[in-house]
């Protein structure tokens, strides 16, 4: 406290703060044992507009799921071949809609092509038994893989950002094509974009 005389005799106290600052040196060090401060690492994960938190030409993440017949698929299994990866679940109209579509234009016309293409479907956190009630329902027949937690789903979109989603992946591990809901022309797009890279 700091008292200041006035001219006319009176007396003003004046609290100061005795605190010290912290230096700039003590913002670095919290901000280190906190984790990577850069404006960098704060939007390595954003995502884009339609909820994707990877991009065409981006190489897929490791991951790995078991089908409705205990095959295992993994980024390491599938390496050399071109595939997608399509998002869903049962309580999905859009999903409903897309699958034979799917079945049909993606899986009969490709899967015969040697050792070389593979369609896997990617349940959202639903149980073996239910995913195994939605592929009958929906008629399809290339393999279904429960995805507990939705954990693969996490390494491609934002958490309720929603399913039906299509991840094409060519020969070399990289991020061909992201497609996101039933759009027939997007969708048409891809069935040419496999046809181009499976040949």
């Amino acid at each position: 406290m700091v008292k200041y005389m006035h001219s006319n005799g009176l007396f003003t106290e004046l609290h100061l703060m005795t605190k010290p600052i912290p230096s700039m040196a003590f913002f670095v060090a919290l901000c280190a044992s906190a984790g990577p401060c850069s404006a960098q690492s704060q939007t390595d994960y954003v995502p884009d507009e339609r909820g994707f938190v990877v991009k065409v030409g981006d190489d897929m993440p490791s991951f790995e799921l078991t089908d409705l017949n205990g095959e295992v698929h993994s980024k390491e299994s599938l390496s050399g071949k071109v595939y997608v990866l399509q998002f869903t679940a049962s309580w999905c109209s859009v999903c409903r809609a897309e699958m034979p579509h799917l079945e049909q234009e993606v899986w009969q016309a490709y899967q015969d092509n040697g050792e070389g293409f593979m369609l896997l479907g990617v349940d959202y956190d639903e149980p073996e038994e239910k995913v195994s009630t939605f592929a009958a329902s929906t008629g399809v027949t290339y393999p279904m893989c429960p995805d507990p937690k939705g954990h693969v789903f996490s390494l491609i979109a934002a958490p309720k950002s929603g399913v039906t989603r299509n991840v094409v992946v060519d020969k070399e591990g990289r991020i061909a094509m992201l497609t996101r809901l039933f759009d027939p022309e997007e969708f048409a797009l891809m069935v040419q974009r496999l046809e181009a890279l499976t040949n």
